[in-house]
């Protein structure tokens, strides 16, 4: 974290905000800290996502409802989904006011099928998704409080042409559909934005989070825009550890563009590009704790307590967030 400069130049030597676990949000955020000028941070992060069951709207129905719940006789439905994703990332202080990050991502897709005539099957991809990258300025810094910048992007270093056998019964190879693609295709623009307040045992933040893609990929389509808003408190346990409650209002548009060619969107609800936004409400409990060399485990649950989806589509049970992260 940089350090207070008074308005007068300087740095003040009692900052509350040094040396303590809670300068770090919780493990499912991002763009929430910057480091002093010439100072590195590596971070190991870990994300799991688990999705089970179909929801139209706000409603829970079954696997054979969501056949036919949209008035689209679909041939196959999807009912289970699994994402694990690890993610390296890299932060360096160029400055103490401007940190720079860099940020590859290994994704792993795991999605279960249903078909109309009762046969089950399951589809699997795994690579290298988008590379996010970009700077954290901060705006604004004093004992007690920061506000940060975030000028986030992504390049499409993640595949949008991946293909399965399974899906077929003769074993012909299909393209497979939005969801299990390991990238967006485009370059997406990630601005964003987070306040943070402390206090001497406890502290608090805001984040706005953006990712907006820029132009259509080569097959004709484009993901949606998408907005986090986060709010977080986490109080301090003694020296080394912190707990954290979490708030995440979570808007995505639709895809946009006519879609890609390869698909059916009358075959499976996952290849309509209109079947892929909605709003989630989820809470967040975590904990971080900080060892002797001030290295960091960061650990946190995510649950939704409200989804309202556009179409019929996999609602979401349970995401959980690991990192381990040193700087020096």
């Amino acid at each position: 974290m940089a350090p207070f400069t008074s308005p007068h130049g300087g740095h003040d030597h009692h900052d509350i905000k040094e040396g303590r676990p809670d300068t770090h949000a919780p493990a499912g955020l991002m763009g929430d800290h910057v480091h002093h000028q010439g100072e590195w941070m590596v971070e190991y992060k870990f994300q799991k996502m688990f999705m089970d069951g179909n929801r139209y709207g706000t409603q829970q129905v079954s696997d054979v409802e969501a056949l036919d719940v949209t008035g689209i006789p679909f041939m196959a439905t999807p009912t289970r989904m699994d994402m694990n994703m690890h993610m390296l990332h890299i932060m360096y202080g160029a400055t103490d006011n401007v940190t720079l990050y860099f940020m590859p991502m290994w994704m792993e897709l795991t999605m279960d099928h249903l078909r109309r005539n009762g046969t089950t099957f399951s589809t699997y991809n795994d690579g290298f998704s988008d590379l996010r990258f970009g700077a954290l300025v901060l705006l604004y810094d004093t004992e007690c409080s920061d506000l940060i910048f975030n000028f986030g992007m992504s390049a499409p270093t993640g595949n949008i042409h991946g293909t399965t056998t399974s899906a077929s019964p003769m074993g012909a190879e299909t393209q497979m559909p939005y969801p299990m693609q390991l990238g967006s295709g485009t370059f997406n623009f990630r601005p964003g934005i987070t306040y943070k307040k402390y206090w001497e045992m406890a502290s608090m933040g805001l984040q706005l989070q953006t990712n907006l893609p820029v132009g259509e990929n080569y097959r004709n389509y484009h993901v949606g825009n998408e907005y986090q808003l986060n709010w977080w408190f986490a109080r301090r346990v003694g020296e080394r550890a912190s707990l954290s409650f979490r708030t995440e209002g979570l808007w995505r548009d639709n895809y946009g563009g006519a879609g890609d060619p390869q698909l059916n969107p009358n075959m499976i609800s996952t290849a309509r590009t209109d079947m892929r936004g909605g709003f989630w409400f989820n809470l967040g409990f975590g904990g971080i704790y900080q060892f002797c060399d001030g290295s960091r485990l960061n650990v946190e649950l995510v649950r939704p307590v409200y989804q309202d989806l556009d179409g019929v589509q996999l609602e979401t049970d349970f995401q959980l967030f690991a990192s381990w992260s040193k700087a020096w």
